[in-house]
């Protein structure tokens, strides 16, 4: 039997960086999907029993012989599913030397951290079985759409789905969710896994990729709401790296350089943040409530950029994307850490597709890399399939 599961990315529609002066931030899951395949050998006497791990996209394979992995961790370690674990420092030093044995080309070395958080979820949840476990993805790598946490929620939910954790229906045919005690689980591990890759990560991203739908924070609160209606979103990635710490850093020296300023703007993002909730889940039974609420997602989002560009966080690839959008009449926002990254911008339902494809060339003929994504729906699922 071979096990499916699948997570969405996400984006932040609003609240970022103000965020962590206190404001409200809303971010949603889209369809952009990391898949994880997970296989288990069968046992053989001609074959080393080995842990086999394949990442489609960037053309790498990594094996290990169950015998290694054993010694790397104590016994203790293995398998302790229901008991979401952290990462010890003696174990974080036997994964570091499990990774360094791979030699990992220089140019592909970002996925180390990736690479060790795979052991430590194999090892916690499944312990020494072998296995061959392959990873795809929809979403570009490093870009601020939460490809690291959809990583990780959809390794932690394939190595729990057969375990005793989890009740789910094997049967079934295509994808299932979780219920909602076992989508916790699911979620606790993956921010392991996050923290190992991160350090500190908030617990945002892997929450919205787990739980689906829209998640509004404040001040470490997360709060889950349903969208009432379905929005579209040209995602552009300006493919241009940017420094999340630095760009942090940079808003908070401008929030001391211009304390009353600064408080005002973060003020006008927590209200911008707080209507969008409100619009979001407001009723929409007709064609006319749905163009009324598009338009104002499309002005708060107009908003929020400016209030961004404010706090000096866009970029001149950032510029190019609003301003070639705006000459469709278009409404877009940076979302993430800004200063390169991904920008969003709402595509209308009554919006003709030639425009979209217009839309779409002119970015691209930029350098560009462009993506439409649906927002809000569901998180991580499960399919199982047998073999015929």
């Amino acid at each position: 039997m071979e096990v499916k599961a699948r997570a969405p990315g996400k984006i932040i529609l609003a609240g970022e960086h103000a965020v962590v002066h206190g404001s409200t931030a809303v971010a949603s899951s889209i369809d952009l999907y990391t898949y994880v395949s997970l296989r288990f050998s069968t046992p053989s006497s001609d074959n080393v029993e080995s842990l086999r791990l394949q990442l489609n996209d960037a053309a790498l394979e990594f094996s290990w012989p169950i015998s290694r992995i054993r010694d790397a961790f104590p016994e203790s370690v293995a398998p302790l599913f229901s008991k979401p674990t952290s990462c010890s420092v003696e174990c974080a030093r036997s994964i570091a030397a499990l990774v360094e044995d791979l030699n990992i080309p220089e140019a592909k070395i970002g996925l180390a951290s990736g690479v060790s958080a795979f052991l430590w979820l194999y090892s916690s949840i499944q312990g020494f079985k072998p296995a061959t476990v392959v990873i795809s993805s929809e979403l570009p790598l490093g870009s601020g759409l939460g490809s690291s946490a959809a990583f990780c929620v959809a390794l932690a939910a394939a190595l729990l789905a057969v375990t005793d954790s989890v009740s789910l229906d094997v049967n079934h045919q295509g994808w299932v969710s979780f219920g909602e005690k076992e989508l916790d689980l699911v979620n606790k591990w993956a921010f392991e896994g996050e923290k190992i890759i991160h350090g500190k990560p908030s617990g945002i991203d892997n929450s919205v990729s787990a739980y689906g739908n829209i998640i509004s924070f404040k001040s470490g609160n997360l709060t889950r709401m349903k969208a009432n209606t379905s929005l579209k979103m040209l995602i552009t990635n300006t493919k241009v790296g940017r420094n999340t710490k630095a760009l942090v850093a940079g808003v908070s020296e401008r929030m001391m350089r211009h304390q009353d300023a600064m408080a005002f703007v973060f003020s006008a993002v927590d209200s911008i943040s707080k209507e969008l909730t409100t619009t979001l889940q407001s009723p929409t039974p007709d064609e006319l409530s749905v163009t009324e609420m598009e338009e104002k997602v499309g002005e708060l989002m107009e908003m929020n950029q400016g209030l961004l560009q404010s706090m000096g966080v866009s970029h001149a690839t950032i510029e190019t994307v609003l301003r070639t959008t705006l000459k469709y009449k278009l409404a877009s926002k940076l979302t993430g850490a800004g200063g390169g990254g991904c920008v969003l911008t709402l595509l209308p339902t009554l919006l003709s597709g030639t425009v979209v494809d217009k839309v779409i060339a002119e970015l691209e003929s930029s350098g560009f890399q462009c993506f439409i994504a649906g927002v809000g729906g569901n998180g991580v699922e499960i399919s199982f399939e047998h073999s015929s």
